[in-house]
């Protein structure tokens, strides 16, 4: 029996780990808002996007600088979009946490920035330094710093290995590139760019819905994305879009808005419900959700499943997608049977060949970047049968 103890043990760990729940993503916004010292660190985060982007990385690492040094840079008054590169500068593309800070290898490390990832960091800029000196003091730099002093680790603020890791520094990094002045984008013009991209009907019918257009448009500098069905979809869709009533056809096209930026990486990335410009405030009603396979990305309203086929234009905040069917919101049309795959019936049995639908996923479920897939539940099924199994074959040893 007593041979037997350890391997009933190790089975019994196993199981517990194989039946564990899955750990859910990392939540930049929330992990600030637990320390009101970076509080203006956090807000813009958020005001720049920067915030989904920690979000939608699987590892990385967050330079937070206190309340005083957030004043000092922006009583520099510097654009937006400047502000933007000069905080993605503070985003680690790997994981650092305070004990590998102490191991590097030759007591220094070259790190990659989410502002040297971006396409808008010149050269071999947007680099840090990060070198850990004697008496246990850390500093990080930039690579462009023009010759300002690093700056210096101060503490851990969160670690959950090896995901984010939060890490406070005592100020603003400095570096020319990105401080430099970024030119504004030119303003988009939501009908003309969809008139010549493929998309001209569903201009049209925002064209002839002033009211809806000015809501699209209010949404472009707080962040909108737009998924237009292509000429060849409206067209096939003309005679149910003629039959709606006037307020059916407003949430029609409201549906096609969404009141967030999803970059094509974020949408690549991620899984899960999102709201439209016509979902009212329960946060119930008209949404869709979106999946993806690899590079292929579509829209599932539960009515149909459209397929985006192309991207207008990608200008944070705003982005605008081609799709291939106009999305019917199961509000105002009927949600199509699902037939199950013919199968041999047992005898006698009456069962229905068709299966009800799924459930529309709710505000509660689980955010977008946060979904799991329920490939995970069955795997974990599986190997706690088989782990099962193995504390059974463990007993019988003992026999």
């Amino acid at each position: 029996m007593q041979r037997a103890l350890p391997l009933v043990a190790a089975s019994l760990l196993m199981l517990a780990a194989a039946t564990a729940p899955v750990v859910q993503g990392h939540n930049i916004t929330k992990i600030l808002a637990e320390h009101l010292e970076f509080s203006t660190f956090n807000h813009y985060l958020t005001v720049t996007h920067l915030a989904a982007e920690i979000n939608r990385r699987l590892t990385i690492t967050v330079l937070v600088v206190g309340n005083s040094g957030m004043a000092d840079l922006l009583a520099r008054h510097l654009s937006l979009l400047t502000l933007r590169n000069v905080l993605s500068l503070h985003i680690l593309t790997d994981y650092y946490g305070a004990k590998k800070l102490h191991q590097l290898t030759g007591g220094s490390t070259l790190a990659s920035s989410v502002f040297q990832s971006s396409g808008h960091a010149p050269g071999t800029t947007g680099y840090i330094n990060i070198t850990d000196h004697r008496a246990g003091k850390v500093t990080f730099g930039a690579g462009d710093d023009g010759g300002a002093p690093p700056v210096d680790f101060v503490k851990s603020v969160k670690e959950m290995p090896y995901n984010i890791s939060v890490l406070q520094v005592s100020t603003i990094l400095s570096s020319p590139e990105a401080e430099a002045p970024v030119a504004a984008p030119a303003p988009v013009n939501l009908t003309e760019l969809m008139s010549k991209k493929g998309c001209k009907a569903f201009a049209d019918l925002l064209l002839a819905r002033p009211d809806v257009l000015q809501t699209f448009q209010d949404n472009l500098d707080s962040g909108l994305t737009v998924f237009c069905p292509v000429d060849a979809a409206v067209k096939a869709f003309a005679a149910k879009y003629k039959n709606l009533t006037a307020d059916g056809k407003a949430s029609l096209l409201f549906y096609h808005g969404v009141p967030v930026y999803y970059s094509p990486q974020l949408l690549k990335s991620n899984n899960g419900v999102v709201n439209t410009l016509a979902t009212d405030g329960s946060n119930k009603n008209f949404n869709y959700t979106v999946q993806n396979d690899g590079t292929d990305v579509t829209l599932e309203t539960r009515v149909v499943t459209a397929t985006i086929t192309s991207t207008l234009i990608d200008q944070d905040p705003d982005a605008v997608y081609a799709v291939d069917k106009v999305l019917e919101p199961r509000e105002l049309f009927k949600v199509a049977e699902v037939v199950d795959a013919p199968a041999p019936a047992p005898a006698g049995s009456n069962k229905s060949k068709h299966a009800s639908p799924p459930a529309p996923a709710g505000p509660d479920e689980a955010p977008a970047d946060q979904a799991t897939s329920g490939n995970s539940a069955f795997r974990t099924t599986a190997v706690g049968r088989w782990l099962a199994a193995a504390l059974a074959a463990s007993f019988l040893v003992v026999v």
